[in-house]
């Protein structure tokens, strides 16, 4: 035996006993590694099969919209005063608009996409693929959709829990009078979204305040321009409830103040509305509304005051109605700020009037071109009735993205060369320059106009007329720009100028 050997022999069972000690601690690493990899395993193979697919999620958000949609039309039906009940229905009114403006969409994103491409629409796809799940599947791919599509479900399924009391107490508010029309045509001749501030004024010009108190209440009311401030006004005075009350109301404007005598201000005017009843049942209150539309003129409004607090019983209510938020200061109560809606609600609306009783996702390419056409109106609610008329009664896919490229090109051209919105401008007292589709040879010269009453006389050509049709027109004149269907029915006219687009040809210089 070699000396190598031996000395192999003799370190052999010192080896093993090392090898022993180590083994225990490579079992414990090699279990932790195994039991980690397991564990992560699982985890991926437990997300991969129960991860929520888009397709279940827009279902259960669908059924949960319905839900919500049965709770706003009861409420829309019964006269709710209590303000605190008005606020919850306010907070899930505005989920169910932002779940239904998710839902849209998530359902007509794919569209959205191939427009974005530059895919051309070809009117004779068969409607069935169109609307097969396999074509809607890849809005599944933007993860941020399917995000939102689970925040609107877990927001609208939280507030569906804290208002099941709330659909009990509906019951015992009494219900309005109201024909079982579709939803456009309720949408269309009423105020959309203001239930909650209806019955704020309501509810401030039905208190009574103690006996013996010589201060005159004042409500004032605060927005930005075609918010709605006359319009909600408007109804209020038409409600039921205000006219058995008061026995007269007087509308009145900033440049009426100079005159102080109250028995000449109001032999100035003729009283809009009268009570049924003798005016000794409710001992001549009279109820005031005052529309800023100026520079608010401190003065005339301590005048103004004065006068009314020297001659009008006590229990008289003045409503104050400006875009400044300087009035404040002057209300006894509260002030209604109103704002406008937001653009989920207004898509509801939109979509409503647009499709009329037809269900959108029978058209899942024209609500895609709806969506962008709502995006395009900045919320006013001339420009969605204006669309709707010219639009509902005809689905040709067409027609639609022909109105939607032409509004398209006039609003981008505007915003270029004048640096507004068609509507910012006319808003702004500013002309807007518009295009005709049908004759484009010619272009619109559009300046805002004046709001006229009902009584008035008001012109027969219409702005879609001049703007989508083919009438024929030269020269300045007035048009109709929008007729309301709701109080207090004004008609908006503008001044339209029709001019012809001046070509220019450039001749060719030969070089000699």
């Amino acid at each position: 035996m070699t000396t190598w050997e031996r000395k192999s022999q003799s370190e052999q069972p010192g080896e093993d006993k090392r090898s022993l000690k180590e083994s225990p601690q490579m079992d414990i690493l090699l279990s932790a590694v195994l039991g980690e990899l397991t564990t992560r395993s699982i985890d991926f193979f437990i997300k991969k099969i129960f991860k929520p697919k888009a397709l279940d999620v827009e279902d259960r958000l669908h059924m949960i919209l319905l839900r919500a949609h049965v709770i706003i039309d009861e409420a829309m039906g019964r006269q709710i005063t209590n303000q605190s009940v008005l606020q919850q229905l306010d907070m899930l009114r505005d989920a169910m608009y932002r779940g239904c403006y998710t839902l849209d969409t998530f359902r007509y994103q794919v569209h959205s996409e191939e427009e974005a491409k530059g895919q051309v629409l070809s009117h004779s796809l068969s409607l069935s693929k169109v609307n097969s799940p396999q074509g809607l599947c890849s809005s599944s791919r933007n993860p941020q959709i399917l995000k939102q599509l689970n925040n609107s479900l877990d927001d609208l399924s939280s507030m569906i829990l804290g208002v099941e009391e709330l659909v009990v107490f509906l019951a015992s508010y009494p219900r309005l009078y109201r024909q079982p029309y579709s939803m456009h045509l309720v949408l269309g001749n009423c105020m959309f979204g203001r239930q909650m501030e209806t019955e704020f004024v309501i509810n401030f010009l039905l208190h009574a305040r103690p006996h013996g108190s010589k201060e005159l209440d004042i409500l004032p009311i605060v927005g930005p321009g075609r918010v709605g401030k006359t319009t909600l006004v408007a109804h209020v005075c038409e409600d039921e409830r205000i006219r058995d009350h008061f026995s007269e109301i007087l509308f009145l404007r900033d440049h009426d103040f100079t005159v102080v005598d109250l028995a000449t201000v109001r032999e100035g005017y003729a009283m809009e509305y009268k009570n049924r009843v003798s005016n000794s049942n409710k001992d001549g209150r009279l109820l005031v509304v005052v529309e800023l539309v100026g520079n608010l003129n401190e003065d005339a409004w301590n005048r103004l005051y004065s006068a009314y607090t020297r001659d009008v019983p006590s229990n008289t209510k003045i409503i104050v109605t400006s875009r400044s938020d300087k009035i404040i200061k002057f209300g006894t109560t509260q002030a209604l700020s109103m704002k406008y809606l937001s653009h989920e609600a207004y898509w509801y609306f939109f979509k409503t009037l647009m499709f009329g009783s037809t269900d959108p996702k029978m058209h899942p390419r024209l609500a895609c071109q709806a969506m962008e056409m709502a995006r395009m109106s900045k919320r006013c609610f001339i420009a969605a009735n204006m669309f709707a008329c010219l639009l509902r009664d005809n689905f040709d896919i067409e027609m639609w993205c022909k109105v939607l490229a032409f509004t398209r090109g006039q609003n981008n051209k505007n915003i270029l060369n004048f640096g507004g919105h068609p509507f910012d401008l006319i808003n702004q007292k500013r002309p807007a320059y518009l295009g005709r589709m049908v004759t484009p040879f010619q272009y619109i010269v559009l300046h805002r106009g004046n709001e006229c009453s009902k009584q008035e006389e008001v012109p027969k050509i219409k702005l879609q007329d001049v703007m989508y049709g083919s009438i024929t027109a030269h020269g300045k004149f007035e048009i109709l720009g929008w007729r309301s269907r709701i109080p207090p029915y004004h008609s908006f006219v503008d001044i339209c100028e029709i001019q012809e687009v001046k070509t220019t040809s450039a001749k060719r210089k030969r070089s000699v």
